[in-house]
């Protein structure tokens, strides 16, 4: 549940710094503010970096995984549709 936490945390960071350097860039616009929109970007890649590893992690260790239908070599018994049941046979009497 920590894992899934700090994922969240971590993807919420990332937004969070994009939208701060778009505000970086749109109001130093003339000005010499270079520097903040691209501590802004060292910030964003950073900040991905660490999600993209907590993501790796997690599903190395098999605390996160797939529940996705394609995925059949993962979850046989979950994906596999089940066999259609025959209608009961028609009898004239």
């Amino acid at each position: 549940m920590l894992l899934k936490v700090t994922i969240v945390v971590l993807f919420i960071a990332v937004v969070i710094s994009l939208f701060g350097g778009l505000r970086f860039l749109v109001k130093d616009l003339g000005g010499d503010g270079k520097k903040r929109l691209l501590y802004a970007l060292g910030i964003r890649i950073t900040l991905a970096a660490l999600l993209l590893g907590t993501i790796i992690y997690g599903a190395y260790t098999g605390q996160i995984n797939s529940q996705a239908p394609w995925d059949r070599k993962l979850h046989p018994g979950v994906t596999t549709p089940a066999a259609p049941v025959a209608p009961p046979p028609v009898t004239d009497q």
